[in-house]
């Protein structure tokens, strides 16, 4: 019988780590990659009546990562749920900004999703079966001052997804794009957000990494690619694209 084996980037906390704890009971192997050996060992310690939990200590921002990881998935697959979750903000006029952040946020957030589709496709199409998750934001439809390039990298994981589910459909590999608001993740928590306040975001705005998951995984089998969740997030993309066509018919 072929196994449930899924591979989980950015594992090491918020969503990555809680898309683990959701899929412990339904895998037999969870390949978690992130760059923070200790807290690795220790979810993989947590889950272990549960899961067998490979961790994987690797940056995505390099090449050497990349490859560590396209390893571990061809010695510990094949996988049958890619989650490209991986990821880091950079807040700051871009004038301004140090552009090797910016770069690097490109290679985790795009080069490293693309690298890891191509290692896992063609695997899933031998199983007939699959899902991949891209993990975006409700940023990707808006225009997101001061986190231009964050914005830009959400946007192509928009593009590449719903042009990927169109070619594998056929091969029984559903592809969604999970579109989050702000959520409750140590994304904020950086140095290169010093300068952001989260106090003065509405309490209403802000979901927990377990709503978020939940909602995902609870889709995985929909025919939509997208996924937003919350009623507030679906909001502010519906007012981002109307925004985005009118000023098209202007």
């Amino acid at each position: 019988m072929s196994k449930t084996i899924a591979l989980v980037t950015g594992a090491s906390s918020g969503l990555g780590e809680q898309f683990c704890r959701a899929l412990a009971g339904r895998c037999d192997r969870i390949i978690a990659v992130a760059r923070r050996a200790e807290r690795l060992t220790a979810l993989a310690e947590e889950l272990s009546a549960e899961v067998e939990l490979v961790p994987v200590v690797a940056d995505l921002a390099t090449l050497e990562g990349v490859a560590r990881t396209v390893e571990a998935l061809r010695q510990k697959g094949p996988v049958t749920i890619l989650i490209n979750n991986a990821g880091f903000s950079t807040f700051g006029a871009f004038a301004e900004s140090n552009i090797e952040q910016e770069h690097k946020m490109m290679r985790v957030h795009m080069d490293a999703a693309v690298s890891l589709c191509r290692a896992a496709l063609p695997f899933m199409r031998e199983q007939q079966r699959g899902y991949v998750i891209n993990v975006s934001s409700v940023g990707s439809f808006l225009p997101l001052k001061l986190s231009a390039v964050y914005g830009a990298c959400k946007a192509f994981l928009n593009s590449f997804s719903i042009s990927l589910q169109e070619e594998e459909a056929a091969n029984g590999i559903r592809v969604q794009c999970l579109c989050p608001g702000l959520t409750r993740t140590e994304i904020h928590d950086t140095e290169s957000f010093a300068g952001f306040d989260k106090s003065l975001m509405p309490e209403e705005m802000w979901m927990e990494p377990a709503d978020v998951v939940d909602a995902s995984l609870a889709a995985l089998d929909s025919e939509q690619v997208f996924l937003v969740p919350g009623a507030i997030n679906q909001s502010l993309v519906r007012q981002g694209l109307e925004g985005q066509l009118q000023s098209i018919a202007e």
